[in-house]
């Protein structure tokens, strides 16, 4: 399995991106699909997790209400809409894939990670 994200860039404080995850290979039939993210010096942390049927998706307080995963199982894509963002969410973005469908929170469910994709939120 291969993930592929891109997307990031450089945004103003407010503004908006949409990051794109595209998985390929030999992936199960249904699988959860989640972002995480990883500042300088900090841990990789949770971002949000949605699972094959679009239901059951959840995010981490800090996103909530700002920021909206959603997935195109045709195109095997997963998406991460973030709007007003702000500078403590500069950070490298990663997406990840759970061929067991969890829909967990926890980095070690996911055994297929993307290579990152930054993103750089001025103030």
């Amino acid at each position: 399995v291969q993930l592929q994200a891109s997307g990031g860039g450089l945004v103003q404080a407010g503004g908006s991106l949409r990051l794109s995850c595209a998985a390929s290979g030999r992936t199960s039939r249904s699988y959860t699909m989640g972002w995480f993210r990883q500042a300088p010096g900090k841990e990789r942390e949770f971002v949000a997790t949605i699972r094959w049927s679009g239901s059951g998706d959840n995010y981490a307080d800090s996103v909530k209400g700002r920021f909206t995963i959603s997935r195109d199982n045709a195109k095997n894509t997963v998406y991460l809409q973030m709007n007003s963002l702000k500078p403590e969410d500069t950070a490298v973005y990663y997406c990840a894939l759970d061929l067991s469908n969890r829909g967990a929170r926890g980095s070690h469910y996911y055994a297929y990670w993307g290579q990152g994709t930054q993103v750089t939120v001025s103030s």
